[in-house]
């Protein structure tokens, strides 16, 4: 029987293929352009209706992320709208590292990837179709090292500043999906929520921050091989432009509330990380994170306060990532939002794990919880 056939060469791609044996592969990851990041795949295997496929992804102890692989489950789907996911196994010491994934197909192809893709043409369809709603405006920020647009979408009438941006890591996916979410609120006319927001709040949306990576099929870099989110004390036009031309825009109009959304390889679960540590934290500013971070857990149990990330000593605060540049740069509630490649843990899915539905869905959550944030903090 013929053997099967792999390719990449799409938006967001990325494998490189060892060897093929029958419906057996061996498989790397290719590193992101001038970085040694790596983690991200994407790819289809055509030739293989009914057939049990056994496809060993090496060389991941390497990676960016080797905590990534326990108990990580690949995405899958033959008709790229429903992503599941596939049986899968780590052994650190096979090859360097080896993801078995197993799958059989039942239509003649199937795709492979880290997390279920959202790729530059679905971010196009995203601000086309937000940007012929009611209210919004957009603008082009500034441009990649491509020459790609950075999108900014702008609605609401209120005076608090509230800026949401994602994809600074162009591998996890899962952020652009929330974007969706969110905008679905705010744009709606019958959603009581974003109607309230936007009396409340001028909004600017950032749903894709490092395009060139996302196209390129990166984990974490753009296509200087730069990670953005440690640019933001010092972005430049020549490693940084993502960077830089959102950081002038956030300077002309001032910053009250942030969110920057991401993924997290290796914990499965839904948390935040703050700006404990920057020069200026007070216990005001402070107060202000908590009760959000209190109220999104009320209102999801797809949220959990439980993991997280280590916090940073008095002063100790990383000012080049973007949550503390904005909390000491303007006074802002700012976090970072993480999801999980994984699964939830605390509410698993066997089908599907953590899925760009429920991406989505805390898009809107979290935007409920803002709304009821901001009553209890009146502006400044």
């Amino acid at each position: 029987m013929n053997e099967i056939v792999i390719d990449a060469a799409f938006d967001a791609g990325n494998i490189e293929v060892l060897s093929i044996a029958g419906t057996t592969a061996r498989l790397a990851i290719r590193k992101d352009h001038q970085s040694d990041f790596y983690q991200w795949f994407h790819f289809r295997v055509a030739n293989c209706a009914g057939r049990e496929l056994v496809l060993k992804i090496t060389g991941l102890e390497g990676s960016a992320y080797p905590g990534g692989w326990p108990g990580y489950r690949a995405a899958v789907s033959e008709d790229r709208e429903f992503w599941g996911r596939a049986d899968s196994s780590y052994d650190a010491a096979e090859e360097g590292g080896t993801l078995t994934v197993r799958y059989r197909p039942g239509g003649s192809m199937a795709w492979f990837v880290y997390f279920a893709p959202y790729s530059m043409e679905r971010h196009h369809d995203l601000v086309a179709g937000a940007a012929l709603s009611d209210g919004v405006t957009h603008r082009v920020l500034g441009y990649s090292l491509d020459g790609q647009p950075i999108d900014c979408l702008e609605l609401g009438e209120g005076t608090r500043q509230v800026w949401l941006y994602a994809r600074q890591h162009p591998g996890e996916s899962m952020a652009e999906w929330w974007m969706e979410g969110a905008l679905d609120c705010l744009t709606d006319p019958a959603d009581p929520v974003g109607r309230k927001l936007r009396q409340l709040c001028r909004f600017h949306i950032v749903p894709n921050a490092n395009p060139d990576g996302s196209r390129r099929g990166h984990l974490r870099t753009n296509a200087a091989g730069i990670n953005l989110n440690r640019e933001w004390a010092s972005p430049s036009a020549e490693k940084s432009p993502e960077v830089l031309a959102i950081r002038n825009a956030m300077d002309e109009t001032g910053v009250d509330f942030a969110m920057d959304v991401h993924g997290d390889e290796a914990i499965a679960a839904v948390f935040l990380a703050g700006f404990e540590g920057i020069p200026s934290w007070s216990e005001d500013l402070q107060a202000g994170y908590d009760r959000y971070k209190a109220i999104l857990a009320r209102r999801t149990p797809d949220f959990q306060t439980r993991l997280g990330y280590p916090v940073a000593g008095k002063g100790k605060a990383n000012l080049a990532m973007s949550t503390n540049q904005l909390a000491e740069r303007f006074g802002a509630v700012s976090m970072t939002l993480e999801m999980p490649f994984k699964d939830n843990d605390d509410l698993p899915c066997a089908a599907q794990g953590w899925s760009p539905e429920r991406s989505a869905i805390l898009g809107r959550d979290c935007l409920g919880a803002l709304l009821e944030w901001l009553d209890e903090n009146p502006p400044r």
